[in-house]
């Protein structure tokens, strides 16, 4: 597993403020406010790329049903299984997605 640190106090500012919002709608706003549409959606086929990798759909079935590049699934991938866990600790804890 990798490890990853915070660089400097924005990223640590950014990490803390994620870690004060208490409920759905409190981070629905947030993201809205901080990311747009796009970039929202991008992170959400991100989790979703994941998500049916853990289920053991092949790069190429993921990558047609999304609209992405078998290489972004790969990046995905390699973040999934090398990574510093988050993908592992987001699926786990959420078995319903």
């Amino acid at each position: 597993m990798m490890r990853f640190k915070p660089r400097n106090a924005k990223e640590k500012l950014l990490i803390k403020s994620l870690l004060k919002l208490k409920t759905e709608k409190e981070m629905i706003a947030f993201l809205r406010d901080l990311m747009t549409v796009k970039e929202i959606e991008e992170f959400a086929n991100r989790l979703e790329m994941a998500r049916l990798l853990k289920k053991g759909l092949s790069y190429k079935k993921i990558a047609d049903k999304l609209g992405v590049s078998t290489t972004t699934v790969g990046r995905v991938a390699f973040w999934l299984n090398q990574g510093c866990g988050g993908y592992k600790k987001v699926l786990d804890e959420n078995k319903t997605l």
